[in-house]
């Protein structure tokens, strides 16, 4: 039987047929499209980034003809939740599970569960730590993503080498995606990371202070008030996502801050793409959450039709599905495209 919790939420889809690419390894295991399923297994609903990567996933399921099942836990880093998702997904004998990881360590004995059952498991959008511990990940270059914006603001500012900045990143335990956009901002920016798998270790003096949003709006509020505090010069906010940045506007206008202290961000939401468009945001990074999910069904499938598994990006770890920086105040020497170009290809 499969159990439930109050912190999970299922929605189920049938219908559709077809077959993509995107394969490479092995593993025996053949069925026909109505046998399949596909668990996808997101941070939370909170997001428009997951609800978007959970729309992806079941419309290629309907197209596909498999069934699909989606679950999230309540808050970005309830790690509970998603094993219990992860657990139910094994006793409906799903095919393969997508999974957005809370927390990429904690989760792995689950994940090792499903693999040892025969059920294939993709990382989305944050790699597991360590990254192996799924059979492939289907990412943003998160590292990259946060170099982009990082290389903008040292750009845009009137002197990179004094400029004072505040960290506003997602949860403490310090998750794979967390790390690299916070370290890649510090790469783009000039700040030597130290040790690129961590932040907290790096002792450059234009660092105000790291703060945690949980990734939402509220989260980014507080967090920004509290660097602000400690740090009333600080001049730009590094921030984990767009909700983050909002919330992070909404404490510099408290405060009379709106016009002098930049926000930088990753997602490409369309309420994002729209704060860039009214200056709220000076430049986010894209990313493509419904393309990351539909791909990852379709490599589930392939996988159980003909035994192959995904193949990764070459010169890297995962497979890479793409980043583009969105700015109405371009840099020489960082590509980007405008706000009116991003709504053309934004979520949520």
């Amino acid at each position: 039987m499969i159990r439930m919790t109050s912190k999970l939420r299922l929605v189920t889809w049938l219908s559709g047929a077809a077959l993509a690419g995107l394969v490479g390894g092995a593993a025996p295991a053949f069925a026909q499209s109505g046998d399949i399923l596909v668990g996808l297994v997101v941070k939370t609903e909170a997001n428009p980034f997951f609800a978007k990567m959970r729309e992806g996933a079941s419309q290629k399921a309907a197209e596909m003809g498999v069934k699909f099942q989606s679950f999230a836990g309540k808050f970005d880093g309830d790690n509970d939740s998603q094993v219990t998702a992860i657990e139910n997904l094994i006793s409906a004998g799903a095919s393969g599970i997508l999974l957005t990881a809370s927390d990429p360590k904690a989760i792995t004995p689950v994940v090792e569960q499903a693999r040892q059952a025969g059920i294939l498991v993709i990382a989305l959008d944050t790699p597991l730590d360590p990254a192996n511990a799924a059979d492939a990940t289907f990412a943003t270059d998160n590292f990259k993503a946060g170099e982009l914006i990082g290389q903008w603001a040292a750009k845009t500012v009137k002197d990179a080498a004094t400029t004072k900045v505040g960290f506003i990143d997602a949860i403490e335990t310090q998750p794979t995606v967390d790390v690299a956009r916070d370290q890649g901002f510090m790469k783009g920016f000039g700040i030597d990371p130290k040790d690129p798998t961590r932040y907290l270790d790096e002792d450059d003096a234009r660092i105000v202070g790291h703060q945690w949003s949980q990734g939402a709006e509220e989260g980014g509020r507080t967090s920004a008030e509290n660097l602000l505090q400690k740090d009333s010069e600080l001049s730009v906010f590094y921030t984990i996502n767009e909700p983050a940045a909002a919330g992070a506007y909404e404490a510099l206008k408290a405060a009379g801050k709106e016009s002098s202290v930049i926000i930088t961000s990753v997602d490409g939401g369309c309420p994002g793409v729209q704060n860039v468009k009214a200056g709220v945001i000076g430049a986010t990074s894209m990313q493509y959450p419904l393309l990351m999910a539909s791909m990852g069904v379709e490599a589930i499938v392939a996988f159980k039709k003909t035994g192959e598994k995904p193949k990764t990006s070459p010169g890297l770890d995962f497979f890479n599905t793409g980043v583009t920086l969105v700015t109405d105040k371009p840099v020489a020497g960082v590509e980007s495209i405008t706000s009116e170009e991003a709504l053309k290809k934004c979520w949520g």
